[in-house]
């Protein structure tokens, strides 16, 4: 392994230099200017730290075949698309010319010559055979609590979620509230939520194996953990004592079921822009007015985390604030049920199991103790607490999705048979599934590098942002190549991967689009000394 270990020291002196480099380029000019320098450095310094990530798990891993060829697999492509050009996009490559590294891309090159130079055919095609026979690459935490967790989400969702989760899709349908109760028994909706108030108080890697179990069946249900996160967060670390003691042990036991209100029309990232207002009422209260879109679960929801503008005198972020907004359930019939409130279902690829809906608030009463900690102007700097989490929780989403890709993949390549074989026997399927598996390794491992970061305590945006920049990118080319392996099938709404394609695509876009996380990498890469 001494090959991998000098290519891991030279991808890392190139990732320094790649931030000088832009550093430079962008001293004299706006990081918007240079958007495909900064944003190629972010790509780089997300390639670099996820091959630390790896090598750290491989460090951990028992020796074994299977780790080897993911580690050294990973290492070579990594490396190769730093020096040669890195994907940004379908249709993007960024090259060391765009940075100014031609330099130092050729000095890493040389670097790995040996690594990169080697005919990884044998390798490949044995890592999918390996993974065709039942071995997959390490998974352990090295925590017997954890592992027991995993165990007992991924016994779960083998039982409750998998043999549904099409279906569903299929018909549109919500999750049925059964099996939103049987996920509350075990704790999704309370992971991170303090014990003193009804949680479990576990960290972030909890939280994020959780999720990745739970997407690994189908997103949607991964995705009903995402709301009670961050309205946990939100309410844990600025609410009121009785906002926490109100809110917080009715979100946890899944009797309080939140949604986020925050996206608005023509809005997007730019939250400053937002219009929706909210008023204080002659009764003491709030009095809402406006309108929000793209709002998941809006309808069979109990309460809205909204932020809205409370002080028209200031501008941009300064005056908005986050309320806590009690509503009833909806029902198909009558979705909301509620005076000044009205909604319309937005109809979607993928992602389903919630629904997605415009809303239109027109005098919607909210009570006097709605305010966030009684703060008002607070609510941008508290929803920004929460941006981390929910990045590394959408990252863990992207990673179930990315397995249960590869696994689709693999049961499909095992029994079709052409040609008198099983096609997974031809070189162009097993490379597909190898990578796969590789991209999906490398996608986790550096989304558990940032829970934990975020444990820590410290502020982890940029290691956030990574990994779900990283594993986004994994969940998509992984359900793109595993529906390629099915052909013609995969395009049939009958095979699952077809969902799970539509379902993949989503995660490129929502909490921050792939260009708005690598604009936040690149922000603070370069700022950083």
């Amino acid at each position: 392994m001494r090959d991998v270990r000098h290519a891991l020291e030279a991808a890392g002196t190139y990732g320094a230099a790649t931030v000088e480099a832009v550093r430079k380029r962008v001293a004299d000019a706006s990081i918007d200017t240079e958007q495909r320098a900064a944003h190629g450095l972010a790509w780089v310094a997300t390639g670099v730290a996820a091959l630390e990530a790896l090598s750290d798990w491989h460090g951990r891993c028992a020796p074994d075949a299977v780790n080897d060829a993911v580690l050294r697999i990973g290492v070579a492509e990594t490396v190769a698309q730093l020096t040669g050009g890195l994907p940004m996009g379908q249709n993007e490559i960024v090259r060391p010319a765009d940075l100014g590294t031609q330099g130092a891309a050729r000095a890493l090159a040389e670097a790995a010559a040996p690594l990169l130079d080697a005919d990884q055919r044998d390798e490949r095609a044995a890592l999918a055979a390996a993974l065709a026979a039942g071995q997959w690459p390490a998974e352990t935490l090295d925590d017997p609590d954890l592992d027991a967790i995993r165990d007992q989400f991924r016994r779960f969702t083998e039982t409750r979620i998998v043999p549904h989760a099409h279906r569903w899709h299929l018909d549109d349908a919500l999750i049925p509230d059964a099996v939103i109760a049987e996920m509350a028994a075990l704790g999704t909706f309370g992971v991170c939520i303090p014990e003193a108030y009804g949680g479990l108080g576990l960290s972030k890697l909890v939280m994020c194996v959780v999720t990745e179990e739970l997407s690994r069946g189908w997103i949607g249900a991964g995705s009903l953990g995402t709301r009670s996160e961050i309205a946990g967060e939100l309410i844990a670390a600025a609410g009121t004592e009785a906002q926490k003691a109100r809110w917080l042990p009715a979100i946890a036991s899944g009797a309080v079921l939140p949604t986020a209100v925050f996206t608005e029309p023509d809005v997007g990232s730019d939250l400053g822009a937002i219009a929706t207002r909210a008023r204080p009422a002659p009764d003491g209260g709030w009095q809402i007015d406006g309108a929000k879109t793209w709002i998941t679960h809006a309808s069979r929801s109990d309460l809205m985390t909204l932020l809205a503008r409370t002080r028209d005198d200031v501008p941009g972020h300064a005056g908005l604030s986050m309320l806590l907004v009690p509503k009833p359930r909806g029902t198909d019939a009558d979705p909301f049920p509620v005076a000044g409130m009205a909604g319309s279902e937005i109809a979607v690829l993928g992602y389903r199991g919630m629904r997605e809906y415009a809303l239109a608030f027109d005098g919607m009463a909210a009570p006097a103790d709605a305010l966030l900690g009684d703060e008002e102007g607070r609510g941008f700097k508290q929803l920004m607490r929460t941006f981390e989490g929910a990045r590394i929780q959408t990252a863990a989403r992207a990673v179930g999705v990315a397995r249960r890709a590869i696994e689709l993949a693999l049961g499909y390549a095992r029994e079709r048979r052409q040609f008198g074989r099983a096609i997974i026997t031809f070189p162009r399927v097993a490379d597909k599934i190898a990578a796969s598996v590789v991209d999906m390794v490398m996608a986790r491992e550096l989304t558990y590098a940032a829970a934990r970061a975020k444990d820590s305590g410290r502020r982890c945006d940029i290691e956030a942002g990574m990994a779900k920049l990283l594993a986004a990118r994994a969940a998509w080319s992984n359900a793109d190549a595993a529906l390629q392996i099915h052909g013609g099938n995969g395009y049939a709404l009958e095979y699952e991967i077809s969902r799970v394609l539509c379902d993949a695509r989503i995660l490129n876009i929502f909490e921050g689009a792939a260009e708005i996380q690598a604009q936040v990498i690149a922000r603070g890469m370069i700022a950083m000394r």
